[in-house]
């Protein structure tokens, strides 16, 4: 299997972000910008304004399918977190290969970003502000039965056997 990004359907884009089919048709998926680019950058799909102290959760508009023993690292770009002192409220988001296409999520990944500085951030629509990188892992072997429904964070989550 190769592993890829997407877009989220138009439907749950409608319904999480915008009912707007041009924006929808219009945003790029994650790419790397040089050859030996670790990171896939994430672009912004619209304007993002981060003000002293603030958390906003951003809706990237991508999900990921790639092999089980992967796991995709969502990391803020070098450049907002060195210049701007933003970060990723989580610090590194850890995606799962069963992430994509669960039942809660349909695998749209988001990501919540603070501004620790002092002065207001702006990252404009098409400014990539994270980037996400496949890895491979390591397990102990262990047989697990429990099946992904949703976000793993959510304290409603249900877990099937």
């Amino acid at each position: 299997m190769e592993r890829y990004f997407e877009k989220i359907s138009f439907e749950q884009f409608k319904k999480e972000i915008k009912d707007d089919k041009k924006l929808y048709e219009e945003y790029i998926l994650p790419r790397r910008s040089t050859e030996f680019s670790a990171g896939y950058d994430f672009f912004a799909i619209e304007d993002i304004e981060l003000k002293p102290g603030e958390i906003k959760k951003i809706p990237t508009g991508y999900r990921a399918k790639f092999m089980g023993d992967e796991v995709l690292l969502l990391v803020i770009r070098s450049s907002l977190g060195f210049k701007y002192n933003v970060r990723l409220t989580n610090q590194v988001g850890v995606i799962d290969a069963d992430y994509y296409n669960n039942e809660e999520t349909h695998g749209h990944m988001y990501v919540a970003l603070k501004n620790e500085g002092d002065k207001i951030v702006h990252i404009e629509k098409g400014k990539a502000y994270c980037q996400g990188i496949f890895m491979k892992y390591l397990t102990c072997g262990e047989k697990v039965e429990n099946k992904r429904v949703g976000w793993t964070g959510n304290p409603n989550r249900k877990e099937e056997n």
